[in-house]
């Protein structure tokens, strides 16, 4: 049995998608759903989700579908870090690894710069960046501003995206 796939030409007739606004409308009206009305619902993780079908898609990876013809091979990231951001222009298809270099600031980050903390048993600022799965010192720094300058010069050798680091807004 051939499994039911959504296309492209399936999702132009259901929705119309603008890529300023990143909104996806609806094109009938049928049931509880009225043309012209935005669709999909923002989901406690911050992304849009929209059903078609009785199946939950992500607006983004529809978006990816609705201007390329073909679904996302690998993730979508969201550029901005903003996940109910689906403007085509924030968003880029890429590898776990890359999208991994454009994560947004941990919760837990104390610095305010990633990558960057204070060690307390040996009283200086520590940098660290991973590259290949594998965590590198940057070293130890007596002035936060150091240990930042270590980070981001680390951040360009090791081809992070600019927008690493920066605070996600929900």
């Amino acid at each position: 049995m051939t499994k039911n796939i959504l296309t492209q030409k399936e999702l132009k007739r259901i929705l119309d998608y603008n890529e300023t606004t990143g909104e996806f409308i609806k094109l009938f009206t049928s049931g509880s759903t009225i043309k012209g009305d935005v669709a999909g619902t923002l989901q406690k993780n911050g992304y849009i989700q929209i059903e078609i079908n009785n199946k939950g898609y992500k607006a983004h990876r529809l978006a990816w579908l609705y201007v390329t013809g073909f679904f996302p091979r690998e993730q979508i990231d969201h550029i901005n870090h903003v996940r109910n951001d689906n403007r085509f222009l924030n968003l880029r298809e890429c590898s776990n690894m890359e999208n991994a270099k454009n994560n947004s600031m941990p919760k837990s980050n104390t610095s305010g710069f990633v990558g960057v903390n204070f060690s307390k048993s040996v009283g200086k600022w520590h940098a660290r960046i991973c590259f290949d799965g594998k965590r590198i010192n940057l070293g130890y720094f007596a002035l936060k501003d150091e240990a930042i300058l270590a980070r981001k010069e680390a951040n360009v050798k090791y081809d992070y995206h600019e927008n690493h680091g920066m605070v996600e807004i929900r």
